[in-house]
């Protein structure tokens, strides 16, 4: 296979400034300590993880023709990420978020929709995209002409030609699960949010929207937790593993990171709670700096806070 992995769906540039207190009122002017531009989304910051981690990675998405296409495509191409597959459409914006990230890390979020909501895959493009050990689709419902139907249909290619299928949210509701139900039986390892799950499922307990996904086909089902840590319910196993104990600054991409490092350590062979684990260690480092790249440097330096960092209390 040419890739590891190819991480299809939402990508976003996201415009970051912490920490934000508060919007001053009128014209007034306020000092904050950082500002950042970095790639985002469901698939954009999981590609991102993906490369620092060592995963041969293609990104699949859609942006405009504008200046901050041209920083999506560059910071890719940087971090060593195929972006052949990256469509860029004329007429629209690339799709992009301002986040005024709070003193405790809470990240308050305008988003401009745009490019991402034109992003179609054909049969005839499947080929290229599924020749990969691992895909990832994130971005459900943020992706107008892809949700539904059509990732259903490339769920179930994916499957079809033998590939391992990952699978992530942003901003779900209510209305999300009937959209969401066709494609969760063509989906290996669901990762969603528990905020996500909760506004899906209508279960706040954990294990209960976790088996909500369960049951509607998802194989595997990882709902990640915040500083709370993490459930995992599979075919076979209930468990729960903690966060770990960091100084957080922004939680801004945690979750794609989470979703990166699973994919990173079951492709290095190792069973879903070592897995599980290393991504717990993939979101902590990220939330210790501002913007969905930061705290990962590499494969070798995340399993080292695996195996050494301190965690917190396992939350029920």
């Amino acid at each position: 296979m040419a890739f590891d992995v190819s991480v299809v769906g939402l990508y976003i540039l996201d415009v970051l400034g912490r920490p934000v207190d508060g919007i001053p009122p009128g014209g007034e002017l306020r000092f904050i300590d950082e500002i950042r531009l970095t790639v985002a989304g469901t698939a954009g910051g999981t590609a991102v993880d993906c490369a620092k981690l060592g995963l041969r990675t293609k990104a699949v998405g859609a942006v405009g023709e504008d200046e901050k296409a041209d920083f999506i495509l560059m910071t890719l191409k940087g971090f060593g990420v195929d972006v052949a597959s990256m469509r860029r459409i004329t007429g629209v914006p690339t799709s992009a978020t301002i986040l005024n990230v709070r003193p405790n890390g809470d990240r308050p979020a305008l988003h401009r929709r745009g490019a991402s909501d034109e992003f179609t895959l054909t049969p005839a493009e499947y080929a290229g995209v599924l020749d990969a050990k691992f895909v990832h689709v994130g971005g459900m419902p943020l992706l107008a002409k892809f949700d539904g139907a059509p990732t259903t249909a490339f769920l179930k290619a994916a499957k079809a030609a033998g590939c391992i299928t990952t699978f992530d949210l942003l901003s779900a509701t209510s209305a999300t699960t009937q959209m969401l139900k066709p494609s969760l039986p063509h989906v290996d390892y669901f990762v969603p949010s528990i905020e996500d799950a909760t506004a899906m499922s209508g279960y706040s307990n954990p294990e209960d929207a976790a088996r909500f996904f369960r049951d509607l086909g998802a194989r595997n089902c990882l709902l990640t937790r915040g500083g709370d840590g993490c459930m995992v319910v599979t075919p076979d196993n209930v468990f729960r593993l903690p966060a770990f104990d960091i100084d957080v600054k922004d939680t801004t991409g945690c979750g794609d990171a989470f979703t990166a490092g699973l994919i990173a350590g079951l492709n290095h062979g190792w069973d879903i709670e070592k897995s599980a684990r290393f991504a717990s260690a993939c979101g902590g480092l990220v939330a210790t700096g501002l913007g969905s790249d930061a705290g990962i440097i590499d494969f070798a330096g995340t399993e080292k806070l695996m195996n050494t960092g301190r965690t917190r209390p396992i939350s029920l």
